[in-house]
């Protein structure tokens, strides 16, 4: 996503991906983070670092409105502040026992992750919907020359794959790889989803062979 002054918004995953009472790990060129969402449906972005151990958050487990670490069971609030300590269950844990978190705005089917500060809300896709996402090990700028266009304002590509229109909404996750968000207008047959869904697969692999050719 092309950066703003401050920061910018990053599509880490699809909503469809992270129902109620789960956690997932995702990333961002900020770092890793686990994702997860309460039982009343609310998404958070922790640090994917647990402050007892340093065990992955993203492999814990949510009850409720917590995220826990697997390890210990030390749990998190959406906020970052700890709220229990199974070892010491009469504890009221410390203001400074806490887990950075991450702004999270889902809109249009995404889940968005800020990065920095960002000076505006994650913008509008005006009609497109998630269909699948994949991981190219290309960088942006190799999936640009495979499709011959560049990215839009929104960081939207859209090229035409075996007569297939393609839209694709590309992160940079770390150098030479690339989260790929492949979209479909709301309205999509199946047949156009599955048509949509293989030209972005041929289009990952011309991508990643160019990549190879200049690594």
């Amino acid at each position: 996503m092309p950066a703003e002054t401050t920061g910018f918004w990053a599509p880490v995953a699809l909503s469809a991906d992270l129902p109620p009472a789960t956690v997932i790990p995702a990333r961002t060129t900020a770092g890793s983070i686990a994702l997860w969402r309460s039982q009343s449906g609310r998404v958070a972005a922790s640090a994917d670092r647990c402050p007892h151990r340093g065990m992955r958050l993203s492999h814990g487990f949510v009850r409720g409105e917590a995220l826990s670490c697997i390890y210990h069971g030390w749990s998190y609030a959406q906020a970052g502040n700890c709220l229990r300590i199974p070892a010491h269950p009469g504890l009221s844990p410390p203001e400074t026992i806490r887990v950075a978190t991450q702004k999270v705005e889902e809109a249009d089917g995404l889940l968005w992750v800020a990065v920095g500060d960002p000076a505006h809300q994650p913008p509008a896709l005006a009609g497109l919907v998630p269909l699948r996402s994949l991981t190219a090990e290309a960088d942006i700028g190799a999936i640009e020359r495979a499709a011959g266009a560049t990215l839009d304002a929104r960081g939207v590509l859209e090229t035409v794959e075996n007569s297939q229109a393609v839209r694709l909404l590309l992160v940079e996750l770390q150098p030479h790889r690339t989260l790929v968000h492949v979209l479909v207008d709301d309205g999509a047959t199946p047949a156009e989803r599955i048509m949509a869904s293989r030209a972005a697969e041929s289009l990952r692999r011309r991508a990643e062979s160019l990549q190879g050719g200049i690594a």
